[in-house]
């Protein structure tokens, strides 16, 4: 074979191998293109997924803004409404509230809370809150039912309990629907005490226990210390038991004033299993309206 056709063929052997050079280089730089696309595409789907969670959040604030302000407006409304009723109807603005229940808010007694308890009808927050104004507790109206979120019902609870050395008892009077039924509190003992009017055997409605549990374990955080898992509750079984369906409010504003008129406090054992737990004679409900009807006479004089 001559020099030329061998160096012919050492060309075409060279060609070939720069071929498949470019082919491996073309396949590698496909991989690497197709690992760049993948990890393109994945970091866009995490950046999506970010974005989603920034959204639901963004969106999880803007909802509770939306309560707040729903809250305050209906908070408003309700204000409005009853100074509306006081200036049409001759009612009293009561304002010694904020001294009584550490929140500052307007309570006006209407002609219908007077009309209430002098006729032995069946009472409102109005009426129940005036009484305690006489003690000082934790106003009835803004932590019963269809009185906000169970959230900021809690923080109302939390922020009376902050303002104290947490050995006073709080006394919580409270309204699930249509019935009274007194809730005592002593956050340093992490302890809740509950009083029912009404015969047989009662339980603890679940919205008032998580109200409370909840201001209770903020109580907890705002003095540093991390508590028991969930507070202690105690049914009180031991009071007076009401006769008929009206007479609950006028019974749980008595179970006050037996506690507060007994120095030791020992309402645990005034109230528990086996004491009497006969209806009180009227006597008894009408000294609670008498005093009621001469300290709103005083306020009117005032």
């Amino acid at each position: 074979m001559s020099d030329k056709a061998s160096c012919f063929l050492g060309g075409d052997v060279r060609s070939l191998q720069f071929e498949d050079d470019t082919a491996k280089n073309g396949e590698h730089h496909e991989e690497k293109e197709i690992k760049i696309n993948r990890r393109m595409k994945k970091n866009k789907m995490n950046r999506r997924t970010e974005e989603k969670k920034s959204e639901e959040k963004e969106e999880e604030k803007k909802e509770e803004k939306k309560e707040e302000k729903q809250n305050e407006n209906e908070k408003d409304k309700k204000e409005g409404e009853e100074k509306h009723d006081v200036e049409v109807t001759g009612g009293v603005d009561y304002s010694n509230i904020e001294e009584v229940f550490g929140e500052d808010r307007n309570t006006f007694i209407l002609p219908e809370d007077i009309s209430q308890i002098a006729g032995m009808e069946e009472i409102g927050a109005t009426v129940v809150a005036v009484y305690m104004s006489m003690v000082g507790f934790i106003d009835p109206a803004l932590v019963s039912a269809n009185a906000g979120t169970i959230t900021s019902r809690s923080r109302i609870v939390a922020s009376r309990l902050q303002k104290t050395d947490g050995e006073q008892i709080f006394m919580m009077p409270y309204n699930p629907g249509r019935h009274w039924v007194l809730l005592i509190m002593r956050a340093k003992r992490e302890t809740v005490y509950f009083l029912d009017p009404l015969p047989g055997i009662r339980v603890v409605d679940e919205e008032a226990k998580n109200i409370v549990n909840s201001a209770i374990k903020i109580y907890n955080s705002h003095i540093g210390r991390q508590g028991r898992k969930a507070p202690i509750w105690k049914t009180l079984p031991g009071t007076a038991k009401q006769p008929s369906s009206v007479e609950c409010g006028y019974y749980v504003m008595r179970f006050m004033r037996d506690i507060i008129m007994d120095p030791s406090l020992a309402f645990e054992k005034t109230f528990a299993k086996g004491k009497d737990e006969a209806p009180y004679p009227q006597e008894a409900i009408d000294e609670v309206r008498n005093e009621w009807a001469e300290f709103v006479r005083l306020h009117l004089e005032t």
